[in-house]
């Protein structure tokens, strides 16, 4: 890993070295970027960080909407919780604790596993560690600029401060490898975000980020088995609770450990050995165009990203090739080709027969055979193998949504004849070198009279950062208002309240969780 040495990248970046106190120095940057003593973002940044705040907000309101376990759960939990000093959680304007509107918020927009996702990957500093993320923080933002009755241009800020950490964090270190799950940077960047907004010293910023790290690491047993649990959707908010918790402890006066990255009992130390130093470098941006977000990721529906590029295959060959959808008993069968780790998270033999949602969206082989069952489908109603004049609108028809992973959808008899047809293979080092650059990907579909429809390999699927030809904005609406309508039998309203954040007045980011969320009865 390297430190960077161009002059113009270090003006809009802040280094921290492995033989420095990093907790200290996030806790610097977090005050110095929210104070606007350092840090003038491009116009571009604070764009694409909106796009990812509303997508996360539609999925966090049609989770409510239908009524799932966990986010409801947690909702009434805060609402046991008034506090006058507080923030709102979504669909209401009453003030709860801070610490339980962010659980609540959080696990609501992660329920659906469909909002953005990063894979830590910056190879101009050889920072390529890989880490999963998602953009799952952003109530954190939220509440302390309700708590301190500021503006939205100030939570946006929020928001990319926490993206830019927690972003950077996982392109230096690789939790997933020791089998710790993901959301562990996020909380760091949530407890240094939140102090850093609620007048924290630096100090206790550290304190903070030291008690996350020696009291609160989560497990990816949340992640494993054959069939998934509520743990998974719920672990970045339980955990960010835990970091906004320590936060404010340390506020109070609670000393956590110091200087935690160089701790020689910490889990980052235990796991990669150094002689005193932190593992990594650590390299944070601040001003112009160059920041974590930038290179983060949609989801253009409700799948594990890992298995966009399956579905971009597929979905560019029924286009290209529409005799599939005509003949389409004909299949004989379907090959898949990934990497790791897609191979091993999405094509564990375990998830060839799901049972719950949260086991569904994560196998391979139900996520692209309900794809395909809903192209035969659309083929058959309209009675034309052209579903669309183009990729984009082939995601648009298709897109997979929330019904899509419920009970009935799970046991579909063609669903699962489709699923019998898949055969699901490592790439090997070929395909495992262009990851996290790509997901690299092949599909292969096999007709009983020999003839073979191949993607050739995906790199780069549509809502991928460097996917340049997809009408990203134009997908993403379209999943707005499928999202919306769940939630709300008049959705542009609220879609357009979050599109707008960064002109909120702080009177209107008071008011921003205040419209109605419908409910459509009980989705499981």
């Amino acid at each position: 890993m390297a430190i960077p040495t161009d002059a113009v990248a270090l003006n809009n970046q802040t280094v921290l070295a492995r033989n420095t106190n990093q907790a200290l120095g996030i806790g610097h940057f977090a005050i110095d970027f929210m104070s606007g003593k350092i840090g003038n973002p491009d116009a571009s940044v604070l764009e694409r960080t909106t796009m990812f705040h509303t997508d996360s907000v539609l999925c966090g309101i049609s989770a409510i909407a239908l009524n799932t376990n966990a986010p409801i759960i947690l909702r009434k939990e805060a609402a046991e919780y008034p506090n006058a000093k507080g923030a709102t959680v979504f669909g209401s304007t009453a003030k709860v604790a801070a610490e339980k509107a962010i659980v609540a918020n959080s696990n609501a927009v992660r329920e659906w596993d469909s909002n953005g996702t990063n894979f830590g990957y910056n190879p101009t500093l050889g920072h390529t560690a890989g880490e999963f993320g998602h953009n799952d923080f952003y109530p954190v933002a939220i509440a302390a600029a309700q708590q301190q009755g500021r503006d939205g241009a100030y939570a946006l800020r929020g928001m990319v401060c926490i993206d830019e950490i927690r972003g950077r964090l996982a392109e230096v270190f690789s939790l997933k490898t020791y089998k710790i799950d993901h959301v562990v940077h996020g909380a760091i960047a949530s407890a240094a975000t939140y102090g850093a907004m609620m007048g924290a010293t630096a100090e206790q910023i550290e304190s903070a980020i030291g008690m996350t790290v020696a009291h609160y690491i989560p497990w990816r047993a949340i992640r494993a088995g054959k069939q998934l649990s509520d743990s998974k959707g719920a672990s970045a908010a339980i955990t960010t609770e835990a970091a906004v918790l320590s936060m404010m402890r340390s506020m109070r006066g609670f000393m956590g450990p110091r200087d935690i990255f160089r701790n020689p009992e910490c889990m980052f130390r235990q796991f990669e050995k150094t002689n005193g130093d932190s593992p990594f470098d650590l390299v944070l941006s601040h001003s112009g165009s160059d920041f974590a977000v930038m290179g983060m990721h949609f989801k253009l529906g409700l799948y594990e990203h890992q298995s966009a590029g399956a579905l971009q295959g597929l979905l560019t060959l029924i286009r290209e090739n529409p005799q599939i959808l005509e003949k389409s008993a004909d299949i004989a069968k379907i090959t898949i080709v990934a990497y790791e780790p897609a191979f091993g998270i999405i094509g564990d033999p375990a998830k060839r027969d799901p049972k719950t949602r949260q086991s569904a969206d994560h196998s391979m082989v139900y996520i692209v055979s309900t794809l395909l069952r809903k192209a035969i489908e659309m083929a058959q109603s309209t009675k034309s193998t052209k579903l669309g004049h183009c990729d984009n609108c082939y995601w648009k028809n298709l897109m997979l949504v929330p019904h899509d992973y419920a009970p009935d959808a799970i046991v579909h008899k063609q669903t699962r004849a489709l699923m019998e047809k898949f055969e699901f293979t490592h790439g090997g080092p070929e395909y495992d070198r262009r990851y996290p650059d790509g997901i690299p990907t092949a599909l292969v579909i096999h007709m009983k009279d020999g003839a073979k429809f191949d993607s050739g390999l995906v790199m780069y699927p549509a809502g991928h950062a460097r996917n340049t030809k997809a009408d990203l904005k134009g997908i993403l609406a379209k999943k707005a208002l499928l999202l919306g309508a769940l939630a709300s039998d008049n959705a542009q309203p609220i879609i357009e309240r979050f599109n707008r954040i960064a002109a909120m007045s702080a009177a209107d980011l008071a008011g921003l969780n205040d419209f109605s969320i419908a409910n459509r009865g009980h989705y499981e």
